[in-house]
């Protein structure tokens, strides 16, 4: 099965902000963008998309600009959970919190927030039960976490090593699943 995973542009937000599932605004003008992005991205296909504004802006285009048959926004494919840390500096975020996760973000949760392997798992619980069925074309909306993922799931990369793929914003990732 076809897949397009897109990364949503650029956010509103200054470099060196952790933003996660902080619904965040786009940085404008987008139309040119987005036209280049639909011309990488097939004519007729389902469109899913992260609920968070960054996404749902730009699947909302896409579906209005191509001939999706389908579209839905699934909670499934927000960012990480930053939980304490949504919207802080990465600057400011005690070294004390920070360290043990930078070294084990796999496994170790931010407080009030998740760990990559729930993320994973969300990801995992959303290709089985959604993409799965599907016949046509898929396009995924969505963040440079959830991409990550799902690159960790076709290939069987480690999650420790999911960093290793580099997401731009606005980027289009064509997969066989």
């Amino acid at each position: 099965m076809e897949i397009y995973l897109v990364r949503h542009t650029e956010t509103i937000c200054e470099k060196g902000i952790c933003y996660g599932q902080s619904d965040v605004e786009i940085a404008e003008p987008f139309d040119e963008i987005f036209g280049q992005i639909i011309s990488k991205l097939p004519s007729e296909a389902v469109v899913f998309s992260s609920p968070l504004k960054r996404c749902s802006i730009l699947a909302k285009h896409i579906q209005k600009n191509t001939n999706a048959v389908f579209y839905q926004e699934d909670e499934r494919l927000k960012e990480m959970n930053f939980g304490d840390w949504e919207l802080k500096n990465w600057n400011e975020i005690l070294p004390e919190e920070l360290n043990p996760w930078m070294e084990d973000f796999v496994n170790i949760k931010v407080s009030n927030g998740e760990s990559f392997t729930e993320l994973h798992e969300r990801v995992g619980d959303f290709l089985s039960n959604e993409i799965s069925k599907i016949k046509t074309p898929v396009i995924i909306v969505t963040h440079a976490g959830i991409i990550r993922s799902i690159l960790c799931h076709q290939t069987s990369l480690p999650l420790k090593d999911a960093f290793n793929n580099k997401v731009d914003f606005g980027e289009v990732i064509r997969i066989e699943l």
